[in-house]
């Protein structure tokens, strides 16, 4: 049996620690996510050191406090222990070098940085032979993410996109029930965060992203899962402005982006399908729910309609002054009956247990790079057309064209 995985986590905010703009984030996430849940399987035994690195070292004081106040004290006295990259008096856009350096050959890390930086990450730790685990979108190119298939595969190491949706119960049952249901037709989905959020990402909204990989790549890459006798061959995408600039962001930040995508069955081109993706990050902010998120699928023999903003589950709270759906299906953030962290279940928990099992059974033996592509987890191959997809977009909307993918004889994708 595997020993415990050591594990870095590169990039310190929201998503890894809850911790923002010198405190706890007011967005449903106010603990985080990376953090908590690698905390936890370290007490479960499944993961080993801990370590964290971010630009900032001036930042960890805040932070350790922070995890101190809101994990620790309220799970039982949870281990919130790491090693951080780099010192408290320093700032180094390069530390994550140190921290991986810091690694041996089969350690991991998770990559929750802005999206330029993924590459340059992954591949780093990639030629070191540590395993990755990367936000979506894995890369903002399709030639960044062809590489590092090629990179991964040459050193023996595991890349898992953290496609969380993936596991959402709801969602993973409809992947399997859109076996049943004759060819794809018609995939349609919207997804959005309150106006907020943009003071969380003024950093990078517009400059270096944009709506669309962060939010459509949730259900761009469900569409993918969902068929895989389908390809993409085309993008149309269109964007709206106005809101997001009237809020201190650079005057190219779109408000909501649409993806018009026409996708063809690989044994049989006279079959066409159309997906159209929406994302938005200009919601209102007393929306009852930190993000709408829903998609109608239409195929030869039936459909299926998901709404995973409402669940059937309101609080009202007169300190909110409204009310308000949660979402315990993605964070179960409540204490378990022995007073421990008792969110296990929870699908953004479920994705990094997936990541840090798979590994394991790498290490053990009982599975190979080949298998685990098999399985249907989010790997790079397995995310591929979500990747051409998102850059098609991006170019559609900077060049104001459609943009084609092809795949060439040798099995490389690529864009025109």
């Amino acid at each position: 049996m595997a020993p415990p995985i050591n594990v870095l986590m590169v990039g310190t905010g929201e998503y890894t620690t809850g911790f923002v703009g010198g405190g706890a984030s007011g967005s449903d996430k106010k603990v985080g996510v990376v953090g908590l849940t690698l905390f936890d399987l370290r007490r479960r035994g499944k993961v080993g050191k801990l370590s964290m690195v971010g630009t900032s070292g001036q930042k960890f004081p805040a932070i350790r406090q922070h995890l101190q106040k809101n994990i620790s004290e309220v799970y039982n006295g949870l281990d919130v222990s790491f090693t951080s990259f780099p010192s408290d008096t320093t700032r180094d856009a390069d530390a994550y070098k140190a921290a991986i350096d810091a690694l041996s050959p089969g350690d991991a890390i998770t990559i929750f940085t802005p999206d330029p930086t993924h590459f340059p990450i992954a591949l780093y730790a990639i030629e070191r032979k540590i395993h990755v685990l990367i936000t979506k979108p894995a890369t903002k190119t399709l030639e960044h993410h062809q590489y590092l298939m090629e990179a991964a595969r040459r050193n023996g190491v595991f890349v898992f996109v953290e496609h969380h949706k993936r596991f959402d119960p709801a969602y993973s049952d409809a992947k399997a029930k859109a076996k049943t249901l004759g060819d794809f037709n018609y995939f349609y989905s919207y997804m959005s965060q309150p106006k907020s959020q943009l003071e969380t990402f003024n950093a990078w909204a517009g400059k270096e992203s944009d709506i669309s990989y962060y939010l459509n790549s949730h259900h761009i890459d469900i569409n993918e899962s969902m068929v895989p006798d389908y390809k993409p061959v085309k993008v149309t995408a269109s964007g709206s402005k106005g809101t997001a600039v009237e809020l201190g962001c650079v005057p190219e930040t779109e408000d909501t982006i649409t993806l018009l995508v026409e996708w063809v069955k690989k044994t049989d081109p006279s079959k066409i399908a159309t997906g159209v993706y929406t994302a938005s990050w200009t919601a209102p902010q007393k929306a009852g729910v930190h993000s709408n998120q829903y998609f109608h699928y239409m195929a030869s023999k039936g459909e299926i309609r998901a709404n995973q903003a409402k669940r059937g589950y309101d609080v009202t709270d007169d300190a909110d002054g409204q009310l308000k759906w949660y979402n315990p299906f993605y964070m179960r953030y409540a204490p378990d009956e022995e007073g421990n962290f008792g969110g296990q279940t929870g699908y953004g928990y479920i994705s990094f247990e997936k990541f840090i099992d798979a590994i394991a059974s790498l290490k053990d033996g009982k599975a190979s790079l080949d298998d685990l592509d098999r399985r249907g987890l989010p790997t790079l191959l397995n995310t591929i057309a979500t990747g051409a997809i998102l850059q098609a977009g991006r170019i559609s909307l900077d060049e104001r064209r459609p943009v084609e993918i092809f795949v060439d004889g040798a099995g490389k994708w690529g864009l025109k």
